[in-house]
């Protein structure tokens, strides 16, 4: 076969090729200018925010406040979409399954995230696996509170009176896991305090409880202690926080009455389904800590008991990994289990 390239077959090879490297360089600048543009204009259409709760609560009016500031800032509707049952993890289940394009994002709980995979024997998902972190809204301080007439008034008094019942000391909380259940727990295997455990459905009939002198102590949030406590139906005896809540400044914390790194806080925060672009991720966490940054928005918090912790994706993420670890040993020791 006669192999040589004639002038005529050199000039066809020529515009073959360059034809075919121009079609290749179209095609990869259409595909990102489709990409960049598909980015730029996102959100494009509404969001839905799935809260794992009934509406009411301060999980839920604090997501409907989050909402209500994203969507000014992002020019969609960010919609709440409630979805409550199985202590947050039916809503919770629902989010790790959906697709990870940044239209559907969840309203984080702690004892929903970290906890309840501990105490339940199936949640349906995977903390670590199945999310992006977007950023933590705040947190919401806890407070441990007495009856006036109970004698012991610090934190280490508390510890040697209860010491000293052979029944024990009660302390009610909202019920079996959650954060004040945890915190008490911990408190317990830290110090040797001989402290029962009391579970109530809902922070407020624990209140009520300690109020009428039924039961000493209460481990509950300070939102829902702080007026008993400033018109001195309750003693404050330490708060869990690192630092002191704004809201009771003269009330010590933990750290203070001698507990090192005793740093234990319920927290809300919002993320979206694993894998969803980073490029979504940051823009919401960017407007997320706009919103968070706001005074307005950080003094509506405040009153619902929150403090507001804007942050990248990163720390929250870290914040969540450390939860889940440090928990999983304070269950397996206390044995909780979910009623």
């Amino acid at each position: 076969m006669n192999k040589t390239v004639t002038p005529l077959r050199r000039q066809w090879l020529k515009t073959t090729l360059s034809t075919a490297l121009m079609a290749a360089t179209c095609g990869g600048l259409a595909l990102s200018v489709t990409t960049a543009a598909g980015q730029a204009a996102y959100p494009a259409k509404p969001i839905r925010l799935v809260v794992p709760f009934a509406v009411g609560g301060v999980t839920d009016t604090s997501g409907r406040l989050i909402a209500e500031q994203l969507s000014k800032r992002l020019g969609q509707q960010v919609v709440v979409d409630n979805k409550p049952g199985a202590s947050g993890n039916i809503g919770t289940q629902m989010v790790a399954a959906a697709e990870p394009d940044g239209y559907t994002l969840l309203l984080g709980f702690d004892g929903t995230m970290v906890i309840n995979p501990h105490v339940f024997p199936k949640v349906g998902f995977d903390t670590a696996k199945d999310f992006a972190p977007i950023g933590k809204i705040g947190d919401a301080i806890l407070i441990l509170v007495s009856h006036p007439g109970v004698k012991a008034k610090t934190l280490q008094e508390v510890i040697a009176l209860s010491k000293t019942q052979s029944g024990g000391l009660s302390y009610g909380t909202s019920g079996t896991g959650g954060t004040p259940h945890i915190a008490g727990e911990l408190l317990k295997q830290r110090t040797g305090a001989n402290l029962v455990h009391i579970p109530y459905k809902g922070g407020g009939q624990a209140l009520t409880d300690v109020l009428g002198g039924n039961i000493p102590l209460v481990y509950t949030a300070v939102a829902g202690a702080f007026p008993h406590v400033k018109s001195g139906k309750l003693h404050a005896v330490a708060v869990s926080s690192a630092q002191r809540a704004p809201s009771l400044p003269d009330v010590p914390t933990f750290i203070e009455a001698g507990l090192t790194d005793f740093d234990i806080n319920s927290w809300v925060g919002l993320l979206a389904p694993a894998k969803t672009p980073r490029a979504i991720v940051e823009r919401l966490n960017n407007e997320l800590n706009a919103v968070l940054n706001d005074p307005a928005v950080r003094e509506r918090l405040v009153t619902l008991g929150i403090t507001a912790s804007p942050g990248g994706p990163e720390k929250f993420g870290r914040d969540m990994s450390r939860d889940l670890s440090r928990y999983a040993a304070v269950v397996k020791s206390a044995n909780i289990k979910a009623e």
